[in-house]
């Protein structure tokens, strides 16, 4: 087991305002560092949490990646000054986990994830949808942080 963990130079990492992201976002700065490994940071705009009309409104949209850019720029910032020599950082739009699961990891090619256990809101407060969903279906290592 501990070869194996050596061996990991890229961490995922998916971020959003929930307490338990931050706590991930953490846990993967600190691995890492530990690790000398490249974060890559990733949030995901969500449009079924919008309206038909906001979606269908071009400046709306186009307010709400840059407001996303900025908001993960931030993070990227923080890891920067936390001491993680390597950061990245990756935006796309759609459902979080399924997203996350087959867009960005093929582009990343990470060798492990690191994700909150808990959602943003909603039924699935206690280990959130998003979260079983990833750790069922990705194609490495899921780290769930509680």
């Amino acid at each position: 087991m501990a070869e194996k963990i050596k061996n990991i130079k890229r961490i995922l990492v998916g971020v959003d305002d929930s307490d338990d992201a931050q706590l991930a976002f953490r846990v993967a700065m600190q691995r890492a560092k530990e690790l000398d490994a490249t974060l890559y940071i990733t949030s995901i705009l969500e449009k079924d949490e919008m309206n038909v009309y906001q979606v269908l409104d071009a400046d709306y949209m186009r307010q709400q990646v840059e407001k996303l850019k900025k908001h993960i720029e931030d993070y990227r910032n923080i890891a920067l000054e936390a001491g993680v020599k390597k950061v990245k950082t990756v935006i796309a739009e759609g459902d979080a986990g399924e997203t996350i699961i087959k867009k960005v990891i093929p582009q990343v090619n990470p060798d492990l994830l690191v994700i909150g256990a808990l959602a943003k809101e909603g039924l699935e407060k206690y280990f959130g949808s998003q979260a079983a969903y990833m750790a069922k279906y990705s194609p490495i290592s899921v780290l769930v942080v509680r």
